[in-house]
């Protein structure tokens, strides 16, 4: 009697497996155990030796790393879904090049790059062996194999025990590893957009804030709301594996339904400034979530906002993350009266067309903590009327009076010309992967630094994010880097691929975003 279930030729082949007997050592599968219990005992602790390496190069480095093999000619190839190393040798090969790799070795036998799951390939399916399987949970639940927090047969119910099915299944479900490494689909010149979205998917506030259940969608009662796509992309990003690019359509959608008329020309299919997309969605993520947008039903009455972008007493996670304030101090030169006054800002807007002409700065030598300098620290004159003694001379002292948990720096690469034609700045600026505000701020004048470690361990940042504009004004390109654990990554639209330390240092940055060293 022939089985009703149809048989293709890509379909595993059904392998029995004898029930466990008392003494009776069980394998994953029958081709392992000959590969385990035939031949020198020296080629079994080869192979168990062989399989803890694959598990420490999986679960000691950044997710990525296992995820790098070498192409045909030698060269390093890296990929987003899962490679496979090898059991028997030390080759890490992509699933399409497994079998040939097969072929030409004879090793049937791989390690999955994410989970440490073991593959045959003659069997066309991951197996569960007790051994090997011991191995894995002790390395994924303590990163050691001498000790283990749970025993592996504690993981399952006394009834799944006692079920012989429990101890001879061949198949293992792999625990989920998405990271949020994804490209973003360029929808017709949203490159801009991309960028940003990238920047904010790798803010560690603003994912905890999403994977939190921060902004409640099935709750929300706003029309067409950004934080609901917002949401959305950041469950995509993180709970799935899935590592194809992703179609921002319903952030897309929401931008373009917005009914903002400071943003109404970035509602096109053309080309957009990167850092006015950033403004919008920070201040709709602000009104969102800080409880200030009219809702629905008041959206053809006066905006009844009672919140606005600058509002410092907000505690929605918008300001948790990029608000701080700026103190202006102006100093009469002739009485000496001082006039203080304090702002929120969302980002620092560095002029790069200005600080180049300055006569103390190198055009060709440019770098981040000099043009903080000249902004935050050197004090400049000003047109001031002096209330007490009415003398017209007066110089201005800007400086940082609280910090935000990331630090957003605008480099400003784009100037209005006098013929009313916009053009771009090429000129580079040079920036630190860790960056010491301190200086900048106002504490650092009325407190010694070298007795108060903590204050100046407050205000060191890491870089995490940049964005970059390549290419002239009007066919330009925006790309950006993100940090993921040690690892930097270079995202251009929907393409991922590895990036050094150098090469993001090297970059002409136009948006830059740090994120406060404490939190880490």
């Amino acid at each position: 009697m022939t089985s009703s279930a149809p048989v293709t030729p890509a379909s595993p082949k059904l392998l029995k497996v004898k029930d466990p007997q008392p003494g009776v050592p069980v394998f994953g599968c029958e081709h392992l155990q000959l590969l385990l219990s035939s031949g020198p005992v020296d080629r079994m602790r080869n192979t168990i030796s062989h399989y803890k390496n694959c598990l420490r190069v999986i679960f000691d480095n950044t997710p990525i790393v296992p995820q790098t093999s070498k192409t045909p000619k030698n060269q390093p190839f890296t990929t987003l879904t899962p490679n496979y190393l090898c059991l028997q040798c030390t080759t890490t090969t992509t699933a399409q090049d497994r079998l040939a790799h097969g072929s030409e070795t004879l090793h049937r036998f791989y390690v999955e790059s994410r989970t440490g799951g073991l593959f045959c390939q003659m069997c066309d399916d991951f197996v569960w062996d007790p051994t090997l399987e011991e191995l894995r949970m002790r390395k994924f639940g303590t990163g050691s194999f001498s000790a283990r927090k749970r025993k592996h047969d504690e993981l399952f119910t006394d009834a799944s025990k006692e079920d012989p099915r429990f101890i001879s299944t061949n198949t293992t479900e792999a625990p989920c590893r998405a990271s949020g490494i994804r490209g973003i689909y360029n929808m017709g010149a949203t490159c801009y957009m991309n960028v940003i979205l990238q920047c904010l998917v790798h803010n560690p506030l603003l994912r905890n804030f999403y994977l939190g259940d921060g902004h409640q969608s099935g709750e929300c009662a706003y029309k067409n709301c950004m934080s609901c796509a917002m949401d959305d992309m950041f469950q995509d990003f993180y709970a799935q594996e899935t590592t194809t690019g992703y179609s921002a359509s319903n952030i897309l959608a929401s931008f373009w339904l917005s009914k903002r008329k400071a943003y109404e020309e970035l509602a096109s299919n053309k080309e957009q400034d990167a850092h006015e997309f950033f403004q919008f969605l920070t201040e709709e993520l602000h009104e969102i979530n800080g409880g200030g947008r009219p809702d629905d039903s008041e959206e053809n009455q006066p905006s009844k906002r009672t919140k606005t972008a600058n509002d410092t007493g907000c505690k929605c996670i918008v300001h948790q993350t990029f608000y701080g304030k700026l103190m202006s101090t102006i100093t009469c030169q002739n009485c000496g009266d001082i006039n203080i006054s304090v702002e929120s800002f969302l980002d620092l807007s560095l002029g790069l067309d200005v600080l180049s002409k300055k006569k103390n700065l190198k055009a060709s030598n440019l770098s981040l903590q000099r043009c903080l300098d000249e902004e935050y620290i050197r004090p400049e004159r000003c047109e001031h009327i002096c209330e007490r003694c009415s003398a017209h001379e007066a110089k201005k002292q800007l400086s940082i009076k609280s910090l935000p948990n990331v630090l957003c720096i605008q480099l400003k690469r784009f100037k209005q010309q006098n013929n009313g034609l916009a053009s771009k700045i090429d000129t580079k600026v040079s920036f630190p992967l860790k960056l010491e505000m301190l200086p900048y701020t106002n504490r650092a004048r009325s407190h010694d630094t070298r007795q108060n470690f903590e204050l100046a361990r407050s205000c060191t940042y890491d870089l995490q994010s940049v964005v970059v504009h390549v290419g002239n004004l009007e066919t330009g390109h925006y790309v950006s880097y993100s940090r993921v654990g040690n690892q930097w990554f270079k995202f251009n639209d929907h393409n991922v691929t590895l990036a050094s330390k150098s090469q993001v240092l090297n970059e002409q940055a136009f948006l830059l975003f740090y994120v406060i060293q404490s939190l880490a």
